[in-house]
C-alpha cells in the first residue's frame, strides 16, 4: 500500500519524472504527487504508480545534476564574455578613478516548497546574487506578498512553487483548472499594486504547467508555462541571474534571458525589461 513519502513514477507517462507522494486518498485509491526536481503537482491512481528503487533514484539525481551543471556552465561562459565587455565600459566610464564597486539586483523569492527554496538559495550564493527566501504556501502568497515587499524592497520578485493542470477538466484556458495558477495571479496582482513600474520591480512567477497568459496579464515580467510543460526547479533562478547582472541602462533581450533556462521558450516567456546591475563609486575601505 502506498504511503506519504514514497518515491514513485507514473507508468502512463513512461516513468519520466520522479515524484514523492504528499497525500493519499484511500477511498478513491488516488495519490497526490510532488515532483522532486520539477515544479509539478499531480494526482494519479494507485494502479499507475511504480516505486522508485535506490538505483533509479540515483539515476534521476545524476540526470538533474547534469542539467544544473550545464546551466551553470552556460551562465559562466556568458558572464565571462559580458565581463570583458563590461571591463571596457568601466575603463571608459572610470578613467579618472577606477575604484568602483558593483551591485547586482536584489531578489525576494517566495516559494511554496521549502526544499526547492533551499536549493535555490544555494544557487543564488553560487551565482553571487543577494537573495532573501521565504517559504510561503501558494494559497497564502496573495496575502503575504505586500508586507514582504514593504519589508525587503527587492529589485526582483520571484513567486513560485507547485502547479499543474487538474486532470478532471481539460480546458487550458480556464484559470480554475490549475492547482495554483489562481494564487500566483492574485499574488502578482497584489505585488504590482505595490509597485506599478515593471522596471522598478521585475516579477517572475509561475511553476509547472502554469497559466502563462493570466500571470503575465496580472503584471508579471516573466511567467511560466507557455506550452504548459514542466519547468526545472532552478529555472526562476536562472532568469533572476540574467536580470540581476544586466546593467540598469540596458534592456534585457527576452530571447537571451529565456534561453538561459533549462526549459527555454516552451517553459518560460516574458516581456522586455531593464536590468538591475549598477556600478558605483567609491569602493568602501570598511
Amino acid at each position: 500500500m502506498w504511503k506519504t513519502g514514497d518515491l514513485v513514477t507514473r507508468t502512463s507517462y513512461g516513468k519520466d519524472v520522479c515524484f514523492v507522494i504528499v497525500e493519499v486518498d484511500e477511498s478513491s485509491e488516488t495519490a497526490i504527487l510532488k515532483g522532486l526536481d520539477v515544479r509539478l503537482m499531480a494526482d494519479a491512481p494507485f494502479s499507475d504508480l511504480e516505486g522508485v528503487t535506490e538505483t533509479e533514484r540515483q539515476q534521476f539525481q545524476a540526470r538533474q545534476n547534469r542539467v544544473e551543471d550545464e546551466c551553470l556552465r552556460l551562465i559562466r561562459n556568458r558572464r565571462s564574455v559580458e565581463f570583458e565587455k563590461r571591463s571596457l565600459r568601466k575603463e571608459t566610464r572610470f578613467q579618472s578613478d577606477p575604484d568602483f564597486f558593483e551591485r547586482p539586483g536584489r531578489v525576494l523569492h517566495l516559494d511554496g516548497d521549502g526544499t526547492y527554496l533551499d536549493k535555490c538559495l544555494t544557487m543564488y550564493r553560487e551565482l553571487g546574487i543577494r537573495a532573501i527566501g521565504k517559504h510561503v504556501s501558494e494559497i497564502q502568497m496573495p496575502e503575504a506578498v505586500t508586507g514582504l515587499l514593504q519589508q525587503y524592497e527587492p529589485d526582483i520578485l520571484i513567486i513560485t512553487g507547485h502547479d499543474g493542470v487538474i486532470r478532471k477538466n481539460k480546458s487550458w484556458a480556464d484559470l480554475g483548472n490549475y492547482r495554483n495558477s489562481g494564487n500566483f495571479v492574485k499574488a502578482v496582482a497584489n505585488a504590482r499594486r505595490h509597485e506599478r513600474n515593471m522596471d522598478d520591480l521585475v516579477i517572475i512567477a509561475g511553476a509547472c504547467q502554469s497559466h502563462f497568459e493570466a500571470i503575465l496579464d496580472a503584471g508579471a515580467n516573466f511567467a511560466s508555462s507557455p506550452q504548459r510543460i514542466m519547468i526545472h526547479a532552478l529555472d526562476p533562478v536562472f532568469i533572476a541571474e540574467k536580470i540581476a547582472f544586466t546593467p540598469v541602462n540596458e534592456t534585457i533581450n527576452v530571447y537571451d534571458v529565456v534561453r538561459s533556462t533549462y526549459t527555454g521558450t516552451d517553459g518560460i516567456g516574458g516581456l522586455e525589461s531593464r536590468g538591475k546591475y549598477r556600478l558605483g563609486l567609491p569602493k568602501s575601505l570598511y
